[in-house]
């Protein structure tokens, strides 16, 4: 019986312990490579949007996207997102942000990476982040944040600005 078990057993502890976990860390080549994918995705991503082309601008983010704009009221699915930001690429009035600096980080199992980005806009210059996953061996964009940056020393100005507005936001989610 010691023999039957031994027979089994040997076999399947060396399997395990010579088994690669599924897990692998990338090497720096390899991250390199995808962040070179990754900046030609957002640089289209962007692109589409200057150009009015709403389809490839929207499949660009994952089915359970989210995309977060400058004002407190902006957080949208990918299909709000995709609702409310048809009208404008229909009229041909989108936006047209311009990559002024970038960084992309690549997870360790190179399925997921984050991103962010300074933008020369009409707003001025804004910051973009977000996170992008490997779906299938198609990139996208799982989470987008837009907003505005704003230098230190406006910042009393600003809070002057939006107190009114910020009042009000805050009591409505202190009521919920």
């Amino acid at each position: 019986m010691k023999k039957i078990i031994y027979l089994f057993i040997i076999p399947f502890v060396t399997l395990v312990a010579c088994t690669e976990p599924a897990t692998k860390k990338l090497t720096t080549e390899q991250k390199d490579a995808i962040i070179v994918k990754l900046d030609t995705l957002l640089n289209k991503w962007h692109r589409s949007a200057a150009n009015a082309l709403h389809q490839d601008y929207i499949q660009a983010m994952s089915k359970d996207g989210v995309y977060i704009g400058t004002d407190a009221s902006e957080n949208w699915t990918r299909d709000e997102f995709e609702e409310f930001s048809k009208p404008y690429f229909d009229k041909k009035k989108t936006w047209n942000f311009k990559t002024l600096q970038r960084n992309i980080y690549v997870g360790e199992t190179g399925k997921y990476a984050w991103f962010d980005e300074l933008l020369d806009t009409r707003l001025g210059v804004c910051r973009g982040s977000g996170v992008i996953y490997d779906e299938n061996g198609k990139w996208e964009i799982k989470h987008y944040v837009l907003s505005i940056a704003v230098p230190n020393e406006n910042l009393d100005t600003i809070i002057q600005i939006n107190k009114e507005k910020d009042s009000l936001i805050i009591q409505q989610y202190r009521n919920e």
